[in-house]
């Protein structure tokens, strides 16, 4: 097993390890044709079942846009309304199950084997899973979900037909600037904290665990051998990498639909020509921009555009490899995001914007049980419409996280993984809503200035930008961060589809990486034509929900697993 394991290009565990002894071979059931000079190393049958279910659907999205359209709606609203108890179940499951690890003994458990040493020092680790709090999602939400929750909490409570027709959390704060300031915040760090980190770092566990430990394939199969044993290379197996390939895929199209109208919102605002307002708003000749008071639609074509280049730079840092392409444009972004937030913490003034961090925590605090519940809620709007949402989003993303922070985490205990991967980028997420957050809200109650709160959401990052020193470098920043975040996003996620597509195998030919990006860039592509964010958001809902199932399986599996880890220690 220890060859095998190395064959695969994940090492050996080190010192005493509870191995898994089966007959089954990494890529024994995989095809290698060729196809001209590329070779192919796919596993045979989850390549192409994943491969035609997706097309099936991108194609459905594209023939029959206004049926799709009802579907998609339908289906959005059928899950969030009808499920939303399970999701906000889920999570909190989730979140104890992690709680229960550090303090158990099983956090005395090393993964990698009893005697495995970190591949990472402390600072490159929590670099590495600072940059995995990183994300389209940051530069999307960091200005609109604050922004959102304080004016739908200001605004306070609409009752129509028995029922609240308001998207405030919890009960709102109507009227009150100071306490909807801090609900809007405790609501927005919910959905960034604690809930979604334990969604990552269940996944990331198991593969861990299993990998390092168990001497099976890095795929999320593997997780379940304490389960259903060999028969989890069957079609058991198949089943659940190909929900792991369907949740990453969707997943990823839906961050890169934010990521393509922002970046095409901010280039407008900040490049483009004409009056919003007459609806004769355009960048390089195309209409886009525009209000909804206007009645005239954007062009989808900018938004091809934007998705079809950056998938093409995607495609060269694919072809790089990771050390000469994600890394080194991680390396930038990394630089550059750390350069906003420094100017707008010093602009926005620092002394306020560190107390106002810590009474952003404090509130989420006192609010984390409230919001946590799923029965009984009268703000549904808030708890279907964001949170529901939200948690299906962070499962469809846990593959890929999951498998990212795996690759790092080596050699840590179960306890120090656990801690870390909760606390770090959770406090990364919050310190980052809290400033570009923080100076927006301020900007309403301290100046007037209510041109953030008023814009679209992929709008308001800019809005809050204007009026600071030094605004188009800035908000041009921010769309290169936008732009790159989706690169590496893009080529990550290619990463992790094709490990689970090829069987476990993390050195399959580059050609199929290649495939992968292209098809997520043009999976986004039809879909924001067929139907929106509000189809990518359909997809995402349509694989979170049965992938939720296989996470509550899966904290299972890791109590069998770390149970035969500790008989040996």
């Amino acid at each position: 097993m220890a060859d095998e394991t190395a064959n695969q290009g994940i090492p050996a565990p080190e010192g005493q390890a509870d191995l898994i002894e089966t007959n089954f071979e990494v890529g024994q059931d995989n095809l290698q044709p060729r196809l001209g000079p590329f070779g192919l190393d796919i596993h045979n049958p989850v390549f192409f079942i994943s491969g035609l279910a997706v097309v099936i659907f991108v194609f459905y999205a594209l023939a029959l846009p206004e049926q799709a359209s009802g579907v998609f709606s339908w289906l959005f609203s059928a899950v969030t309304k009808g499920f939303d108890w399970f999701f906000l179940s889920a999570a909190n499951i989730f979140v104890l199950f992690c709680l229960f690890l550090i303090v158990s003994p099983f956090g005395n458990v090393r993964l990698g084997g009893a005697e495995a040493t970190p591949d990472y020092s402390y600072v490159g680790w929590f670099a590495m899973l600072f940059a995995a709090g990183m994300g389209i999602g940051l530069m999307f939400f960091g200005v609109s979900e604050p922004m959102s929750h304080f004016s739908s909490s200001l605004g306070g409570t609409a009752i129509e037909n028995g029922a609240r027709t308001d998207w405030a959390p919890l009960g709102a704060a109507g009227g009150d600037e100071a306490a909807a300031t801090r609900l809007g915040m405790a609501a927005t760090i919910f959905h960034w904290g604690l809930h979604p980190w334990a969604i990552y770092a269940v996944v990331a566990l198991a593969l861990a665990l299993f990998s390092y430990n168990k001497g099976l394939p890095l795929t999320l199969r593997s997780a379940f051998y304490p389960i259903l044993g060999e028969r989890v290379w069957g079609w058991w197996g198949h089943l659940i990498d190909t929900l792991a390939v369907f949740a990453t895929l969707f997943g990823l199209a839906t961050s890169l639909g934010f990521g393509a109208e922002q970046a095409a919102s901010g280039l407008t605002f900040l490049y483009g020509s004409g009056d919003a307002a007459d609806g004769t708003r355009s960048f390089l000749g195309i209409t886009y921009g525009n209000t909804e008071e206007s009645g005239v639609e954007n062009s989808s074509m900018l938004l091809v555009l934007l998705i079809s280049g950056i998938t093409a730079i995607a495609l060269i840092s694919v072809v790089r490899g990771l050390d000469g392409g994600v890394k080194v444009l991680s390396e930038i972004n990394m630089g550059l995001a750390a350069l906003l937030l420094v100017f707008v913490l010093l602009v926005g003034g620092p002394i306020f914007l560190l107390t106002f961090f810590f009474d952003s925590l404090w509130a989420y605090l006192q609010n984390l049980v409230a919001l946590s519940n799923p029965f009984g809620r009268e703000d549904t709007n808030f708890m279907q419409g964001w949170t529901s949402f939200y948690w299906a989003w962070w499962i469809s993303w846990s593959p890929f996280v999951g498998m990212f922070i795996a690759r790092v985490s080596r050699g840590r205990s179960v306890r120090e993984f656990v801690i870390c991967v909760l606390l770090i980028p959770s406090l990364v997420c919050v310190l980052w809503m809290s400033v570009f957050g923080g100076t927006a809200i301020n900007q309403v109650v301290a100046d007037g200035y209510e041109a953030a709160k008023n814009a679209p959401l992929e709008l308001k990052l800019f809005q809050m930008l204007d009026p600071l020193p030094l605004a188009t470098i800035t908000s041009t920043i921010g769309i290169i961060l936008v732009v790159v975040f989706f690169v590496t996003s893009s080529d990550s996620g290619s990463l992790v589809i094709d490990t689970i597509t090829a069987g476990g195998k993390v050195d399959a030919p580059v050609s199929q990486r290649v495939f992968w990006c292209i098809f997520e860039g043009a999976v986004a592509i039809v879909l924001l034509i067929g139907g929106g964010l509000a189809a990518l958001q359909s997809a995402v809902i349509s694989t979170g929900l049965p992938f939720t199932l296989v996470l509550l399986v899966m904290c299972w599996a890791i109590f069998r697993g770390l149970q035969g880890e500790r008989r040996i220690l």
